[in-house]
């Protein structure tokens, strides 16, 4: 049996979803298009026939030939004989994509302290890990950090070829690659894919971190994506969106940033509520100041259980405040937390999702599931390594 025959078996299931198109596909861009396609099919159907691809694509049979020949040219594509089962007519050859012959590195820079990467095959599974400690470093510091630990995972590849690396990293981030601002890695316009592509010789695709995780438990976690909101809770607290099958970027590529939304203020404070902590975007009270892991940290440090308990779900009632419009405003049908499950599973995660039905038409809210993400701290890598398949091989 070939390495395709078993790709194509169990560890294909659950990577069923694909990115809706964004943009209208151009004559230029056709070829591209339909080659998208084919890998498509191949990638989440498993082998077929060209007749099978002809018909899942609308391609015509000549067309099909021409991509699948290109595509085995390539090295991407095999044949594997003859189809099993007996059928009227000439037997069908079936072909398939060679997924467990070419990895993806994947990197995930929401830890201040440190980086951790991973090489995984283009299915999502783990060959290999490294982690890089950032000692305090930003800037081009950091860069040359995380250029040495990618060197690293290249290295760790196993002579196979990998199509490309994929960062999740903090702050905005263009569809470039640009990193307009993350003021904790204390980079600003900072080009890292194009750097990185030309240091290592590989193409490489960065997004924010969390769209990255909202990617990656859409793609491999089995999450819908008809309104998929995942908040990330680490150092800061983001959130990655994904409606209709396509990941919400924003104006400014800046969707999602909910932890900059102000959920205490003077009226809180009168009604019983601390003084609003200062944030490090410059202002008061911003949902940040209480949700992150160090907040939450300070909070429940030297409490009891049930004590900590009541903290957790203040914390909870506040994230859901800001969650209610967001959850009106596009019907979302789940929201994913991503952290540390002793601090947000349990009564932080309950009072959210109480707080939210309770402020949501129930035709919005009675529905809405609220729960731990799937992939735990894997799911920023595996996001990390559908921005690859998706920007390189046009595979969701």
């Amino acid at each position: 049996m070939s390495a395709t025959t078993r790709s194509a078996g169990p560890s294909l299931r659950g990577v069923g979803r694909t990115l809706r198109p964004t943009a209208k596909v151009l004559p230029e861009h056709a070829r591209a298009h339909n080659r998208a396609m084919v890998l498509q099919h191949l990638f989440h159907q498993g082998p077929s026939s060209r007749a099978d691809l002809a018909r899942s694509t609308g391609l015509t049979r000549v067309t099909v030939s021409d991509l699948v020949s290109v595509l085995m040219s390539e090295g991407l594509v095999e044949e594997l004989g003859v189809r099993p089962e007996g059928r009227v007519g000439k037997p069908a050859t079936l072909v398939g994509m060679r997924t467990e012959d070419f990895h993806v590195v994947a990197v995930d820079l929401a830890d201040d302290a440190s980086l951790r990467g991973a090489v995984m095959t283009l299915t999502g599974a783990v060959v290999a890990r490294r982690s890089a400690s950032l000692d305090g470093r930003t800037g081009d510091a950091a860069v040359t950090v995380l250029e040495d630990l990618c060197r690293e995972l290249l290295a760790a590849a196993d002579a196979r070829p990998v199509v490309g690396v994929g960062i999740g990293s903090p702050g905005v981030i263009d569809s470039a690659g640009v990193v307009i601002a993350a003021p904790n890695r204390g980079w600003y316009d900072l080009p890292l894919a194009a750097r990185l592509t030309e240091a290592l010789g590989v193409p490489v695709q960065v997004a924010n971190d969390a769209n990255t995780h909202a990617l990656g438990e859409y793609t491999y976690g089995g999450a819908t994506g008809s309104g998929l909101m995942v908040v990330t809770v680490g150092q800061g607290v983001g959130a990655g969106i994904v409606l209709d099958g396509a990941l919400v970027r924003g104006r400014a590529h800046a969707a999602g940033e909910i932890g900059h939304v102000t959920v205490v203020d003077d009226r809180d404070v009168r009604a019983g509520d601390p003084e609003p902590r200062p944030c490090a975007c410059g202002r008061a009270g911003c949902l940040e100041t209480l949700l992150s892991l160090p907040a939450l940290r300070r909070a429940t440090a030297g409490r009891g259980p049930e004590e900590s308990g009541a903290v957790l779900a203040s914390v909870g009632r506040k994230l859901g405040l800001a969650l209610a419009p967001v959850v009106s405003a596009l019907n979302l049908a789940e929201v994913l937390l991503s952290g540390p499950p002793e601090l947000l599973d349990g009564p932080l995660a309950e009072a959210a999702l109480a707080t939210v039905r309770a402020r949501t038409m129930p035709l919005l809210g009675q529905d809405l599931v609220l729960r731990m993400g799937s992939l735990d701290e894997d799911g920023a890598l595996s996001g990390a390594a559908a921005l690859v398949l998706s920007g390189r091989l046009g595979v969701t």
